[in-house]
């Protein structure tokens, strides 16, 4: 599998995403700078966590606006793989390849914490390696993470089985709609998360839980 990350200014997780592409594909991931206008040909693009822009206007807005994200945008709608990780789930949110929009946490305070979470579905690329119902465990870092869409499109996300993730009850770290943690685009080839799968793919990092995801998108992206 041939990836790429991209590197917004004041990115933080970007390294995280590359060491964990590197460690479970075997293969150095393309680091791809915001102001490029082209992504090289790779199977997967990871938007990374972080403050992209130092968050200004709105957390994602003005990375949205970026060069590459175009190219991006063009890779998606070819079937490629996209998965946004935290601030990469509030890009995609802003450049509109996901719905709905992520606010402040309901109680305005920056959380940094494992946090439970089930698995809802287990059909696309990224959950293939997981089994229904299956607990995981994933830290959070965020304050901003608090997942909102209307009822309308909330009931569509459901009935169309396209979340992904959803936090246990009483694990709820940002007051997001309907205990929602990650959902896929109607293609299925487009995920957001707030939770780091990319930071327990190590036992010395303190858990395994994020390595069948990769493995599920090797797998599926050869």
């Amino acid at each position: 599998m041939k990836s790429a990350v991209i590197v917004f200014p004041a990115s933080n997780c970007d390294r995280d995403a590359q060491n964990a592409l590197k460690q479970l594909t075997g293969k150095d991931p393309h680091m791809v700078w915001h102001g490029e206008t082209d992504l090289p040909d790779v199977d997967l693009v990871v938007l990374p966590g972080g403050f992209s822009y130092g968050d200004y206007l709105r957390c994602g807005a003005m990375a949205s606006q970026s060069n590459i994200v175009r190219a991006v945008k063009a890779h998606a709608e070819r079937g490629g793989a996209v998965l946004g990780i935290c601030n990469g789930f509030q890009v995609l949110t802003e450049m509109h390849l996901l719905p709905g929009a992520l606010m402040r946490n309901a109680d305005l305070k920056f959380v940094c914490r494992p946090v439970t979470m089930t698995v809802e579905e287990t059909q696309s690329a990224f959950s293939r390696k997981y089994q229904s119902g299956q607990t995981v465990s994933f830290p959070v870092a965020h304050g901003d993470g608090n997942y909102f869409a209307d009822d309308e499109t909330l009931k569509r996300l459901e009935g169309e089985n396209r979340v992904v993730f959803r936090y246990v009850e009483g694990d709820n770290p940002n007051g997001s709609a309907n205990d929602i943690a990650g959902i896929l685009n109607e293609k299925r080839n487009v995920l957001g998360l707030m939770p780091h799968p990319e930071r327990v793919v190590d036992p010395l990092l303190g858990g395994t839980d994020g390595v069948a995801m990769f493995q599920g998108l090797i797998e599926s992206l050869g």
